[in-house]
């Protein structure tokens, strides 16, 4: 009441005369006609409405100014309480009032939202429903009921439900006559123009006004936000999937190392934000549907090619792609990695060849050595498509060359020996065995360096493998005992849906708190790529079984939440009792044989005939368009409860909405572009101007606007 009070009591330098006084003398008033004789002997105030009502005595003594009631139950426990508030729901129900999905457990539990229904109710039906003033209809008498309430106050005549309330003085004047402390009405002016004037209240088409509203914002809805989703989502993945198909591999490591690091970037970066919104649409389209089916309305179907199962469809095969190009990076990385060690080895034999070779006479006995450079240059350029293998075949030829031009001047040396006295057996001197050694002595170190260097290494490796395995077994079956926890938390029969969305409520931030897990592994990850690790013998789990995983259970979660949201939306808009959800939940479980919250359409069939039905092929292809109107080939549980409970309740007509534009119009068979802006926020009264036709018919303004076959089109009864 702080808002309230702030805004109303707000001055902005004006005084209000003496003369202006909001109030006649109360002496003057009839109190038998102006006043509530029920109101009037209680004076009982509600200090917190939630608790109030709790205590069945003071409901009890609300009650007996209607009618005496039997002695309620003595005691103090919670199983007295119940019984004393069923006795008096009892009462009132015995008066003609039809009490939807109230129960005495909420009135004791405090719940607000049944607390106010009941007392609406009971307002309704005593102290408006029994105005009568020349058999008055309900609506003539809350009129009444109104007039007389405000008839006092000064500034203030209520004639209907529309521009008498435009002001704001009316609603004012109702809340001052049983709250004054709440307003100071005499604070308050006609043409205050600092004060903000309220939208019109249509009281007596409050439930029409809102259905018009979530009419024209369920049709906005569809041709905006729904279809801007899914253009954006299908263009990004038409985008992204050339990206991912284009394997044009690079000649060096560092340059497909930067690859890598892209496509870790569009993981971590990227698509997480589409992996939301595609689960966003999925919960607005199913909202959007539900919600159009309780208004009676048609089917929201996207132009072609734009279906949630495109969606679908597309994210699959974005996801395929994605796994392809992954595969083929490591694959590519893998090759340029041998090929750098090939090239590396093929260096260092050169090297060494060629540091031999020079200033020796003596070489056909070493010409053997040859042959594993020649077999060595092999794969780099023929099988594993080196880069650089003109240079290496350029330099092998070369070294063949040499190796010819040594041969010859060998012979040449044989035949000048073979004619000399030196000793025949051996061409190697003491200082060339000297040097020998010295070298063997400077590589050994080396090598012993270098191998345990690759020792360290491996052992690095290994422990970046166990302790990705050790985090990836406990993650893998986390994410797998969840998903199934949600799913049974979804087909549970046992709690009500309240209970079942504050369940899942938890479920959905215990996997928020268990991000930081999933962002730890994929660090771990990032390290193996870097270190060139390939494979993993310590567990079956991939990173990209982890990252699949996390993206269905996210979906998962808040996808079963938004079925629950829509559940309690039906149940409350029905007027559906748990009772009746649970036995609609138990059939359907039966018939889910897959298990996956959807029936096949021959599980469907047979769901119906063990209920009763006698269907023909006619007719299941008829009841098929109902519940299925995008032809998914599968029949949900929202879209099952829909189904069954289409007669239960009253369902809202393409005439309600006319009667709603009616009295906009001020009962005019058409409506012009200023009552259109002036009664409807700026976007849904431009969404109706462009697309209502222009009214045809005698004595009616230029400009005039057809509201009839604008309702009908909303109800899918003729085209817009």
């Amino acid at each position: 009441m702080t808002a309230v009070e702030t805004q109303i009591t707000y001055t902005n330098s004006y005084t209000i005369q003496h003369e202006d006084a909001y109030m006649t003398q109360e002496e003057d008033w009839d109190r038998d006609l102006l006043l509530d004789p029920a109101w009037e002997k209680q004076q009982r105030k509600v200090a917190e409405l939630k608790r109030y009502f709790r205590n069945p005595m003071l409901l009890f003594s609300s009650l007996t100014v209607i009618e005496r009631l039997p002695k309620p139950d003595k005691g103090k426990m919670r199983f007295h309480k119940i019984a004393n508030v069923n006795k008096a729901l009892d009462f009132i129900c015995s008066k003609g009032v039809k009490l939807v999905s109230i129960g005495a457990e909420e009135i004791v539990d405090g719940n607000v939202k049944m607390t106010l229904g009941m007392i609406w109710t009971i307002i309704l039906r005593f102290a408006i429903q029994d105005i009568s003033v020349e058999e008055t209809s309900a609506k003539e008498g809350l009129l009444l009921w109104c007039q007389r309430k405000t008839a006092p106050y000064r500034n203030v005549n209520v004639q209907n439900f529309h521009i008498s309330w435009k002001d704001g003085l009316a609603l004012c004047a109702l809340i001052h006559r049983h709250r004054p402390d709440l307003i100071d009405y005499s604070k308050l002016r006609k043409v205050a123009q600092y004060l903000p004037k309220l939208h019109p209240l249509k009281l007596d088409v409050m439930r029409q006004n809102w259905k018009l509203r979530c009419c024209l914002l369920a049709k906005s809805c569809q041709n905006s936000e729904t279809e801007t989703f899914l253009n954006e989502l299908l263009e990004w993945i038409r985008r992204t999937i050339p990206w991912l198909e284009n394997r044009v591999a690079e000649q060096t490591m560092r340059a497909m190392q930067q690859k890598l690091e892209d496509f870790r970037d569009y993981r971590r970066v990227h698509k997480p934000p589409r992996v939301q919104e595609k689960c966003q649409l999925e919960i607005n389209f199913n909202t959007l549907q539900t919600k159009l089916r309780l208004s009676n309305r048609p089917a929201f179907m996207p132009s072609e090619g734009k279906m949630v199962s495109d969606i679908a469809n597309a994210w699959k095969g974005l996801e395929q792609v994605e796994k392809g190009y992954e595969e083929w990076l490591l694959t590519e990385i893998r090759r340029l990695e041998r090929l750098d060690h090939l090239a590396e080895k093929f260096k260092q034999k050169c090297a060494m060849h060629e540091a031999w070779t020079t200033g020796r006479n003596e070489i056909t006995s070493q010409k053997t050595r040859i042959g594993p450079v020649k077999t060595l240059i092999r794969p780099t350029g023929r099988e594993l498509d080196y880069h650089d293998a003109a240079t290496v075949n350029t330099r092998c030829q070369g070294i063949c060359d040499q190796w010819d031009n040594l041969g010859t001047l060998t012979q040449k040396r044989r035949d000048s020996l073979e004619l000399s006295g030196i000793n025949p057996y051996t061409n190697l001197s003491p200082q060339d065995i000297s040097t020998k050694w010295d070298t063997v002595k400077h590589l050994v170190p080396l090598r012993d360096q270098m191998l345990q260097e690759e020792v360290a290494r491996q052992q690095a490796n290994e422990r970046l493998r166990r302790q990705f395995a050790a985090q990836a077994n406990i993650i893998g079956p986390w994410i797998q005992t969840k998903m199934e926890e949600i799913s049974h938390v979804s087909v549970d029969i046992a709690g009500s849906l309240e209970e079942q969305m504050n369940s899942l409520k938890q479920y959905e931030q215990n996997i928020i708190n268990y991000k930081s897990n999933i962002d730890k592994l994929e660090g771990d990850h990032q390290l193996i790529q870097e270190s060139l690790i390939f494979d993993n013998k310590h567990t079956n789990y991939t990173m990209e079984h982890i990252r699949v995983g996390w993206e269905q259970l996210l979906t998962t979660i808040a996808r079963t939440i938004n079925e629950v949201e829509n559940q309690i939306l039906t149940r409350d808009a029905k007027g559906i009792s748990q009772e009746q959800l649970n036995e609609f939940r138990a059939s359907f479980n039966h018939f889910d044989r897959k298990r996956n919250g959807m029936m096949d359409p021959d599980d469907f069939r047979a769901c119906l005939i063990s209920m009763g039905y006698d269907l023909g092929e006619v007719e299941f292809a008829r009841i098929m368009t109902l519940v299925d109107p995008n032809n998914t080939g599968v029949v949900t549980f929202q879209a099952f409860i829909d189904f069954m409970t289409r007669e239960t309740a009253e369902t809202d007509t393409a005439e309600q909405v006319m009667a709603s534009f009616k009295i906009l119009a001020s009962d005019k068979n058409y409506i012009t572009v200023e009552e259109l802006r002036r009664e409807l926020p700026p976007e849904q009264a431009e969404y109706c101007i462009t697309r209502m036709t222009r009214y045809v018919g005698p004595d009616c303004p230029a400009g005039a606007l057809d509201y009839i076959s604008f309702s009908s089109a909303l109800y899918g009864e003729s085209d817009l």
